[in-house]
């Protein structure tokens, strides 16, 4: 008798009904693909997932009037899309928050309330924004870790300073480590260089010295 009055409905939703919060989704999702596109910074910008940020919300808010407040249904979308196995892997942790994003956005437009999925919309995407302006800020003042293995002689100051206070904002050494029985010596900079672009520049200078054997110039995990 349950089933019987969960599956009988009442009033059948007009095209409208089911128009109007596909419709919001869309803008939504368009918004929310348009701020991912010009806040992007990653290599490779992908086309298809911009697609699938306009697309998810649009396709969730369906599947919310699907269900509507069907038990059955829902329990039984479930077991249906747990046989989609999805294999794509994200290559920004960003790309996640932005998946959530559109889910939520598009089960408040398919529940009906257009007000909560626009305001959401419009406030978390702002918050994006600045956030990521603020990395962009903070990006032109990483620090980098420099690496040199120098031939140490008696020349005051040493040949590579000049490079440094050339290419650097500031730098601030670490450490230095004798090579074995050598006059080698392997020094250990924090540097902020003066353009983040210019580290490639600072390399070549340096490998240039006479006194420098080698130079590395690091930042998460990758060297120049």
């Amino acid at each position: 008798m349950f089933n019987e009055f969960q599956s009988y409905n009442f009033f059948p939703p007009t095209v409208a009904d089911i128009a109007a919060p596909v419709l919001a989704a869309f803008l939504c999702g368009l918004w929310i693909a348009w701020l991912y596109k010009t806040t992007y910074q990653g290599p490779g910008f992908a086309k298809n997932f911009f697609n699938s940020l306009i697309l998810l919300p649009m396709i969730t808010a369906l599947v919310i009037m699907i269900i509507g407040n069907n038990l059955a249904r829902a329990f039984g979308l479930v077991g249906a899309l747990s046989i989609i196995r999805f294999r794509t892997a994200l290559k920004e942790p960003l790309d996640i928050v932005y998946v959530f994003f559109t889910l939520a956005v598009g089960m408040a437009a398919g529940i009906g309330s257009y007000q909560m999925a626009f305001s959401g919309s419009l406030v978390i995407g702002s918050t994006l924004a600045v956030l990521t302006r603020s990395r962009r800020a903070m990006s032109n003042q990483r620090e980098y870790l420099l690496q040199l293995v120098f031939e140490s002689a008696d020349d005051h100051p040493p040949s590579y300073l000049p490079v440094l206070e050339k290419h650097c904002r500031r730098f601030e050494m670490l450490a230095v480590k004798s090579l074995q029985e050598t006059t080698l010596l392997e020094l250990s900079f924090y540097v902020v260089l003066q353009d983040r672009h210019d580290g490639d520049q600072l390399v070549r200078e340096l490998q240039r010295l006479s006194a420098i054997r080698q130079v590395n110039l690091l930042f998460e995990d990758q060297s120049l």
